[in-house]
């Protein structure tokens, strides 16, 4: 008999309602743990928030990042903005964390902006760059105060990181039904680091000939986003048809308004992602998960190459769950989390596990228990406790 295989997983809930999804993630990972009894999972709890550097000076420890190093995955919420920085940069940078990767779609029970977008029209996935262009922390400011001060914010590209997050991005297309990608560039305007992305995702293309590979300006890409996210459109929902997978430098943020036609990757960079999937009319979905294959840089079942040090996942969920104003009177809203937790589980090669916790969580939004955001009267626990029943009663 084959022995469960075991995850060493570090919690950092944050800020907000961090500490109350998290919890809420957790108790659910711990159900189908001994529902499934394919796997066990050993939960560190790490108290790195804003209000831990208050009373420390430090986000993070002397040798956190050591501590880190011995766990699979962090599951992670998210950090108040102004640690940006001292939390998550210092986190996914010194681990090489460069991939950025964001499903989206439509969970059954749930309503989407898109006026006729239901379950099943939405289903797509952005890979962003992680670790370099805007985020190299390149830059400086020279004769503050004056009249004649100066600021710079340099962009990096190496030919080394723009090929590895583009042949990642054809590797998750590759293994999508529509096997169809999007390069998402400003290469009209920024003539070095944008063209070399289109040269390199070009060279990539030829290394997966069962891949459609696509390239759109992140301008255009945006447009085309909010046109399928416009109820005053005709066709709207048409103008997503045929995407799948889209990849980005940084611009071109991934967005909630892509009807399931689109069942698209997009590779951009971090700067395109942000303007895209941050302005479009179907990122009003509140349930989206964010990743990081080296935001999730697994050190056994690595998509890129195994690093020589240990670089466990790093998952954490969208930014709209640290709400302050309903912290600690648990409403928060735990699904993103769930669903989190089941892309931590698939990066760490339980697939099944995975899908049978997303369909749970599906189900249990369709038998309407949900909270009041989503237009449900539940709280917290009876989400989760729900969750948990409809986990034991899959695998019964």
């Amino acid at each position: 008999m084959v022995s469960a295989k075991n995850y060493k997983i570090a919690c950092i809930p944050a800020d907000g309602i961090g500490p109350e999804v998290i919890d809420a993630g957790v108790t659910v990972l711990k159900a189908l743990s001994a529902a499934s009894k394919s796997f066990t999972l050993d939960f560190e709890h790490y108290d790195w928030s804003s209000e831990t550097y208050k009373k420390t000076g430090k986000y993070i420890p002397d040798n956190g990042l050591e501590d880190l190093k011995k766990h699979d995955a962090i599951l992670f919420d998210v950090p108040d903005h102004i640690s940006l920085w001292g939390l998550r940069l210092a986190i996914c940078q010194p681990f090489q964390q460069y991939a950025n990767v964001r499903p989206t779609k439509i969970l059954r029970g749930t309503e989407s902006p898109l006026r006729k977008a239901q379950a099943g029209d939405l289903d797509w996935v952005i890979v962003r760059e992680n670790s370099e262009g805007e985020y190299a922390g390149q830059g400086g400011r020279s004769h503050r105060g004056q009249p004649w001060e100066i600021a710079t914010e340099t962009s990096i590209f190496t030919r080394h990181a723009v090929t590895r997050l583009i042949k990642f991005a054809f590797e998750v297309a590759q293994k999508r039904e529509k096997k169809h990608i999007t390069v998402v560039t400003k290469s009209n305007a920024q003539r070095n680091g944008m063209v070399m992305w289109d040269e390199i995702a070009a060279e990539v293309a030829k290394d997966f000939p069962d891949v459609k590979c696509d390239k759109m300006l992140v301008d255009a890409m945006t447009c085309r986003s909010k046109c399928a996210g416009g109820a005053e459109l005709v066709g709207g929902l048409a103008s997503y048809a045929g995407i799948d997978v889209i990849a980005l430098r940084w611009c071109c943020n991934r967005n909630h308004s892509t009807p399931s036609s689109l069942r698209t990757w997009y590779a951009l960079s971090s700067l395109a992602y942000q303007i895209n999937t941050d302005t479009l009319p179907a990122r009003r979905h509140p349930l989206r998960p964010r990743r990081s294959p080296r935001r999730l840089n697994r050190h056994s079942t690595n998509l890129q190459s195994r690093p020589h040090t240990p670089k466990p996942q790093y998952v954490r969920t969208h930014p709209r769950l640290r709400l302050r104003h309903i912290t600690g009177k648990g409403i928060a809203n735990p699904v993103g989390t769930f669903w989190t937790a089941a892309e931590m589980l698939r990066w760490l090669g339980e697939e099944t596990a995975a899908d049978k916790l997303l369909d749970c969580v599906e189900n249990v939004c369709g038998n309407g228990v949900m909270t009041k955001d989503l237009g449900g009267d539940a709280n917290t626990k009876q989400v989760t406790d729900a969750v948990c029943e409809e986990i034991k009663r899959c695998y019964a």
